[in-house]
């Protein structure tokens, strides 16, 4: 079966087709990162209207470019939740009414277990059950996936997700909106033993995230200079990212040693960073535990993620409903 994709959560205009015999056949994305780098950060507004502008021609154009007719499509996914409210709608309203159109079943989708499960791309795939982290723009948390559909959340953010700190701490440092990747190609140059910044929440029990106070530290620390040069500006990312590299080690081994489990699987937007990629892998090889994750084109809002769940659950969550739960938990979902 043929399932189209349709990701709009947050920003990013994502369609897809996902073959449940061939694999993933066409995966598009349409960023919309310099439409809100004006305003330094998303405007929900200026994102569903963009959706609305680029959903249906974005369509067409994966149609046109896969060779597949409309006809061919045996079912539609959506992001159902969580994520911008009206961002949400453009989706799932234009999913549900091409669906009823075609006559196809139509299910929308958890966008966290999408981000969960883009590891099953890959030819070597996680085994259940695993310990997931998901580090995003949006989500940062620390998951127990002991099979699809049967998720126990571990750890949350108390405050600003990981890719917020990043793109905040960009623009602390006069890094353009989104600037977290930029940060962490500065931080290279950075020496790591000038500053020494700290491990938020690391010295209380448990495996929660804070990282407000790490920005606002770096803010402390830039207001301190009436000018800062390149070699300071590489320096203060650097152990901004040391910083964040610890704390998720360990938080992680703090959750592999309460589940027990052997594999970590990392996803979301921040997973495709290459010195949290280089460091977990140390640590997972170190427990003689393997660490999966996605290419990192599937790392970011795609809706490759979406068709393939949506592959797993229409023979059972299929509904002529449309479906928008900006706020959805992950705890909530069942077994397809």
């Amino acid at each position: 079966m043929l399932i189209l994709g349709i990701e709009t959560s947050c920003d990013d205009t994502g369609i897809a087709i996902y073959d449940t015999n061939n694999g993933l056949i066409i995966n598009k994305i349409i960023n919309q990162a310099k439409s809100h780098a004006y305003h330094g950060g998303i405007v929900p507004e200026i994102a569903s209207k963009l959706h609305l502008k680029y959903i249906q021609p974005s369509i067409k154009t994966v149609l046109k470019n896969s060779k597949i007719l409309v006809s061919k499509i045996g079912g539609i996914a959506y992001t159902a939740g969580p994520g911008l409210e009206r961002s949400l709608a453009i989706g799932a309203t234009f999913a549900s009414s091409l669906a009823y159109s075609l006559n196809i079943p139509s299910v929308g989708v958890h966008h966290l277990e999408g981000h969960l499960l883009t590891p099953m791309f890959e030819k070597k795939k996680p085994n259940f059950p695993f310990l997931g982290l998901i580090i995003s723009g949006a989500h940062t948390q620390l998951i127990l996936a002991n099979k699809i559909g049967k998720y126990k959340i571990l750890g949350n953010c108390m405050d600003d997700a990981l890719g917020e700190a990043f793109d905040k701490t960009a623009k602390l440092l006069g890094i353009n909106y989104p600037g977290g990747k930029k940060l962490s190609i500065l931080a290279q140059y950075g020496n790591s033993k000038r500053f020494f910044f700290p491990r938020p929440m690391i010295k209380k029990p448990g495996i929660n995230f804070s990282f407000s106070g790490l920005k606002t530290y770096v803010k402390n620390i830039v207001s301190s200079y009436s000018k800062i040069d390149h070699q300071t500006r590489f320096d203060i990312a650097r152990a901004f990212e040391d910083a964040i590299l610890d704390t998720i080690e360990i938080k992680c081994c703090r959750a592999l040693n309460l589940t027990q489990c052997k594999n970590l699987v990392i996803s979301g937007g921040v997973s495709a960073n290459n010195s949290i990629r280089k460091r977990l892998h140390k640590i997972m090889k170190i427990r003689r535990g393997r660490l999966f994750y996605a290419k990192k084109s599937l790392c970011t809002d795609n809706a490759a993620m979406i068709a393939y769940v949506g592959s797993i659950r229409l023979k059972k969550n299929a509904s002529k409903k449309i479906l928008i739960k900006p706020k959805w938990c992950l705890e909530t979902l069942s077994e397809p």
